[in-house]
């Protein structure tokens, strides 16, 4: 199995490449550093197992984001446990600050319906329609989630420069 390939990419090239987008899907999703921790291997881990096949590296990273999700949700419905990000040490993943050039730490304020269409759209750059895929939702509902999760980012954030 060592010779798989995942879209052109080998696993450790794999990991490497989309680490930190799918350690910022779990934490945004789960606010807990050992479940985020647990979500981010079981994503990767059901990469290796599954050995989908991919058509482009866009595919892959997008059914990445859509398994971590999936894992965020049922660790979520599993555990239901949160600790507020402030008592937790920063570690292995780069927890969202308050910095004020980075709106991450507003988006985990966020209800995560609202959390994850943002996040797709304005951090990994998706449209709604491929959104629309990826979380398996109507465009046009994704559009209505963008709409109303930025009005709630713009109250939280602080303003119309979002």
């Amino acid at each position: 199995m060592a010779d798989v390939l995942y879209a052109g990419l080998e696993f450790e090239q794999v990991v490497q490449k989309y680490f930190q987008t799918i350690a910022s899907v779990c934490v945004m999703h789960i606010q807990n550093h050992a479940d985020a921790q647990d979500c981010f291997q079981n994503t990767f881990l059901k990469l290796y197992q599954k050995s989908p096949d991919f058509n482009d590296e866009n595919h892959l990273k997008a059914w990445l984001i859509r398994v971590a999700i999936n894992e965020c949700n049922n660790c979520r419905r599993t555990y239901n446990r949160t600790v507020p990000l402030s008592q937790v040490e920063n570690n292995a993943i780069n927890f969202p600050t308050d910095d004020e050039s980075d709106i991450s730490w507003a988006l985990v304020k966020l209800d995560p319906k609202y959390r994850d269409v943002v996040y797709l759209k304005y951090c990994e750059q998706y449209n709604s329609n491929e959104i629309a895929k990826i979380i398996g939702k109507n465009p046009n509902t994704v559009r209505t989630l963008l709409k109303r999760g930025i009005e709630k980012l713009k109250s939280i954030y602080g303003g119309d420069d979002v």
